[in-house]
């Protein structure tokens, strides 16, 4: 059986957690339905995952995560740390949003588990605003690096022709010095 689940959450800022389980089935009905908390398929596809509006350049560490399960079940916990994040575009139009690093944890079922499988979401807040600003680089800048790769390669060309002609010297003189003896 296949359930497709998606909707969006609006939570205060502070810790918590969101699951998908079948803790609300009363225990015998379960039973009946599963045969047993062992017989439970957790496997799930996670499409996408956020924490407030995209901006450009994020990725999302959840997002095309599948977990398939092959003749066992147990409990999926995932441990987000989410982080404030303010992005300031060009126009200097500010967008609130998070991002988010994840821990992951399985604990595979026996028969003598009295819980039930779930996939369980665990958060929990920086206290740190992360800023990410949009910029151009004026083209001194361009020049300037250029210029940097420019002079670094002619340092380096220079520093090769230096040793390779030490090295062809000093083998010649060497090789030189044998014939005559």
């Amino acid at each position: 059986m296949i359930n497709k689940v998606y909707g969006v959450l609006d939570v205060q800022r502070v810790a918590g957690n969101f699951h998908i389980s079948v803790h609300a089935l009363n225990i015998y009905v379960a039973q009946m339905i599963f045969g047993g908390a062992t017989h439970v398929n957790v496997s799930h596809m996670i499409h996408d995952l956020s924490f407030g509006p995209k901006y450009p350049g994020l990725h999302n560490p959840l997002d095309d995560t599948v977990r398939i399960l092959h003749d066992t079940s147990g409990t999926f916990k995932y441990y987000i740390k989410i982080v404030p994040t303010e992005y300031r575009y060009i126009s200097k139009e500010v967008l609130p949003t998070n991002q988010f690093s994840v821990s992951e944890y399985f604990s595979p079922m026996n028969e003598f588990d009295r819980t039930w499988p779930a996939v369980y979401f665990l958060y929990d807040l920086s206290p740190i605003t992360v800023t990410i600003k949009e910029e151009r680089r004026s083209f001194l800048h361009f020049t300037t690096r250029l210029s940097a790769v420019l002079g670094g390669t002619f340092a380096l060309t220079g520093m090769l022709d230096r040793w390779m002609y030490r090295l062809i010297k000093a083998l010649t003189t060497t090789s030189a010095r044998g014939a005559f003896q």
